[in-house]
């Protein structure tokens, strides 16, 4: 099968999977009990992923309760990758992702919280909301860098978020996403950088022959009183080391 043809035929099991989506959230997700509805959150990633032609693995389990889950980020596809292994994560995201067709909608139906990056100050809200979340026991996710990087390298964290898991003294627990296809550990189809648009992103990982994931979850580490600097540069470590490991 010709790489045009492949990623026609994905496309339309996206649309077909994306519209199975949207009615499930319309019509009866709200009123679920929380353990139906992170089932249906991690079926529906899974089979995302799969629709998409991308293979998925895991190492290592998230931690249950109170956490604050940071990955590097690598691609719009990233949510998806996390839920499938830990659907009961809550992400913080940029409002920017609120403008992308359906992906944006759904990302809001399943509890993100969204930041202004653009304003200093709001930041000082979703900490506030953060924290909140985390005493009530959520996971919560983010990634630090701010935007995607290429994979190999990372990008710089922004340590303000962090703040809400020192407040409350609840525990990092890194995760390390990382796209690949048999010839190359990074795989440059996931990439979603530069003036790469969503649907040239789109295009790219659905027409590439044998593109998948690992998702490895690192143990989590303590909180209590600590600098977020520091933190941030000790977890920003951490991933690097396993990058460069895997």
């Amino acid at each position: 099968m010709t790489s045009w043809l492949r990623g026609i035929w994905r496309l339309l099991r996206v649309a077909v999977h994306l519209a199975h989506g949207m009615a499930l959230i319309a019509l009866s997700f709200a009123s679920r009990p929380q353990a139906e509805r992170e089932a249906l959150v991690q079926w529906w990633s899974q089979k995302l992923l799969r629709v998409m032609g991308v293979g998925f693995a895991c190492s290592g389990q998230a931690r249950p309760g109170a956490t604050l889950l940071i990955a590097n980020h690598v691609s719009w596809l990233d949510i998806a990758c996390l839920h499938a292994a830990c659907p009961q994560a809550r992400f913080v995201s940029k409002a920017d992702v609120l403008r992308w067709p359906l992906l944006g909608w759904l990302i809001r139906s399943v509890g993100t919280l969204f930041i202004e990056r653009e304003r200093k100050r709001d930041a000082l809200r979703v900490v506030h909301q953060m924290a909140e979340s985390l005493r009530q026991g959520d996971t919560l996710a983010i990634f630090p860098e701010g935007t995607t990087g290429p994979g190999p390298e990372l990008l710089p964290f922004h340590a303000n978020l962090l703040q809400a898991a020192i407040a409350v003294q609840v525990p990092v627990q890194p995760a390390v996403l990382r796209y690949f296809e048999p010839a190359s550990r990074f795989s440059v189809a996931a990439q979603y950088i530069g003036d790469t648009t969503l649907v040239q992103s789109i295009w790219r990982i659905v027409s590439a022959p044998a593109l998948s994931v690992q998702v490895d979850f690192l143990p989590a580490v303590a909180t209590a009183h600590s600098d977020r600097r520091a933190l941030s540069d000790h977890l920003h470590a951490q991933i690097q080391a396993h990058l460069q490991l895997t």
